[in-house]
């Protein structure tokens, strides 16, 4: 008889369609970053997909926004942040998955499939990325940002970086806690009001 799979054994099954490169392929091509997806568990049972944002969800990202508080917002931009210009919304959606990696959470909400955070890095030098996530208000404390970190160390490691940073406001805890939990070696310095994050992949 086979033994039970437990929720932990479930969280940590990664089903990611950007792993099924041919044998031999060492990087990740831009073409299979950018159809990356994968379904995760989350602490309170419900399974989202994780998956590359696409230019076309572009009215479901404007409606995870307006679905965020303006205190996680300004956790995210450090300003209070409710409407972005259209250079702005250009740079969030229009990805190339080199340079620029970006991800989606997405969970079926009445019916619907609805986004329910975001994540991303953007390359900053040979070798290091920024980092950066937004969880919407309802989804907080479950795991989103942690399922999304672990699938952009992924992406990050496959396209050869080394290094992940990150700027956190102190009072941002649950987005410190989820660096901690990363399990790759971390160093923080504040600095001018800000925690500056190194992560080594």
């Amino acid at each position: 008889m086979a033994q039970q799979r437990s929720a932990a054994d479930e969280r940590r099954e990664i089903t990611a369609s950007a792993r099924r490169a041919a044998p031999g392929k060492a990087l990740l091509t831009v073409s299979d970053a950018a159809r990356y997806s994968a379904v995760d568990l989350l602490r309170n049972g419900l399974r989202i997909e994780i998956r590359a944002l696409r230019a076309s969800d572009r009215t479901d990202v404007a409606a995870a926004v307006d679905h965020t508080s303006a205190r996680s917002l300004y956790r995210r931009f450090f300003s209070l942040k409710r409407h972005f210009s259209e250079k702005e919304i250009n740079f969030f959606l229009n990805i190339d998955f080199t340079n620029h990696v970006a991800l989606v959470a997405v969970a079926r909400e009445g019916g619907r499939r609805a986004i329910v955070g975001g994540g991303r890095y953007v390359v900053v030098r040979p070798g290091t990325a920024e980092v950066a996530f937004t969880v919407v208000d309802k989804y907080q404390g479950q795991g989103i940002g942690g399922s999304l970190m672990r699938h952009l160390t992924t992406l990050a490691r496959d396209a050869g970086l080394k290094e992940l940073i990150a700027e956190v406001l102190p009072e941002n805890f649950p987005m410190l806690k989820v660096f901690e939990n990363s399990g790759l070696r971390l160093s923080a310095k504040q600095e001018d009001g800000v925690v500056h994050i190194s992560l080594q992949l």
